[in-house]
């Protein structure tokens, strides 16, 4: 079986964290074969539309999956470990995680405006932009700095840290 690689992205709401995935998606697509998985801790996303049929057999409870000439769209009614979600992903190269602090995977902390320290103790990397100056936090030696704003710098990153699942 091939090796297949997964790193984390934590930080507070509006920090950027979707918006660098999909960077480090599309940098990473053109060579590999990428998954997502992002956390919805609020329970605020919404995947239908009311009063469609796929909206009405997920209201069911049951787990159901729509087909299409171009996607199959898995919705699931109970929370999943990742070995399960990592066995329904099947075929990848790279998984990229949004959220999900408690899964054991490297993860890479990002910030714009000002850094919180509380998620120094659940990440090995920290992405930042030129509006924090990290001179001004007790950034722990064992935290690398990225810059937020350098795709490729990040992706290197990942390269090297990602955890083999």
């Amino acid at each position: 079986m091939k090796k297949r690689f997964a790193v984390a992205f934590t930080g507070p709401s509006n920090s950027g964290k979707t918006t660098l995935i999909e960077k480090i998606a599309k940098e990473l697509i053109r060579d590999y074969k990428v998954a997502i998985i992002k956390n919805d801790p609020k329970d605020k996303a919404q995947f239908d539309s009311e009063g469609k049929d796929s909206y009405k057999f997920s209201q069911t409870g049951a787990e159901v999956v729509v087909t299409s000439p171009t996607r199959t769209t898995y919705f699931s009614q109970r929370e999943k470990t990742l070995d399960e979600i990592v066995d329904m992903l099947g075929d990848f190269d790279y998984l990229l995680v949004e959220g999900l602090k408690t899964l054991p995977l490297p993860r890479i902390a990002i910030f714009r405006n000002a850094i919180e320290e509380s998620y120094f103790a659940c990440s090995e990397a920290m992405a930042i932009d030129e509006s924090i100056d990290p001179a001004h936090y007790p950034i722990p030696e064992a935290l690398t700095l990225l810059n937020l704003n350098h795709t490729g710098e990040i992706i290197s990153w990942i390269k090297k840290n990602a955890k083999e699942i």
